[in-house]
């Protein structure tokens, strides 16, 4: 989380790392109720929010999926120092929305049938460098690397995998759960990789 400027005016100007939309449309007609304040959300990549700040572009907060872009913007002078903090820890999961495709093991990435494998731009993308590192250490870097989509960010590659336009998509824990309950389709959560603070 950071500040860019102080949030002082009627209407707040918000980046949001896509992994935290819902929470964030909600946070936000709350807050909006609550204040009479109006709140614009932009939803994308936390790498593409870094290069817009640096452009200018007119955000008074950044929520990031890492915790580094904000301590950046601030070393370099387009953040407060001292408004940073951890809202929340993302975890790195596989998932696809059919049921029984995706084994607790994560054997899937191996099956002779897998089709495509969506996963974030890991250059804009913190969600995105985290999936490049299983896919290593299960040695199939070189093998998976034909079958991958990538999305822009991690709520466009969630749109991939949703809606089938991969058999399989590395993305953010809390897009699949509703309730603390798997919402549809099969997940290997790994060692739910932890992806610095959302």
């Amino acid at each position: 989380f950071l500040m860019a400027q102080a949030a002082t005016a009627e209407e707040v100007s918000l980046a949001v790392a896509a992994n935290f939309t819902a929470p964030m449309q909600k946070i936000a007609s709350e807050f909006e109720k609550d204040t009479g304040h109006k709140v614009t959300l932009a939803f994308g990549a936390t790498g593409k929010f870094y290069a817009q700040i640096k452009a200018g572009a007119p955000f008074q907060m950044l929520l990031a999926a890492d915790d580094e872009t904000p301590a950046r913007l601030v070393k370099e002078g387009d953040g407060v120092a001292g408004s940073r903090f951890t809202y929340a820890t993302g975890k790195l999961v596989l998932w696809s929305a059919q049921v029984g495709r995706v084994d607790n093991q994560g054997l899937v990435l191996k099956a002779a049938d897998l089709g495509k494998v969506a996963l974030a731009s890991p250059k804009v993308a913190p969600y995105g460098a985290a999936a490049v590192e299983p896919m290593g250490q299960l040695g199939l870097t070189a093998a998976l690397a034909p079958r991958l989509v990538q999305g822009e960010s991690i709520g466009q590659t969630f749109a991939f995998a949703a809606t089938g336009n991969a058999d399989v998509g590395f993305v953010a824990l809390s897009q699949v759960l509703e309730g603390g309950k798997l919402k549809n389709g099969s997940v290997w959560r790994s060692e739910e990789r932890r992806v610095g603070k959302e």
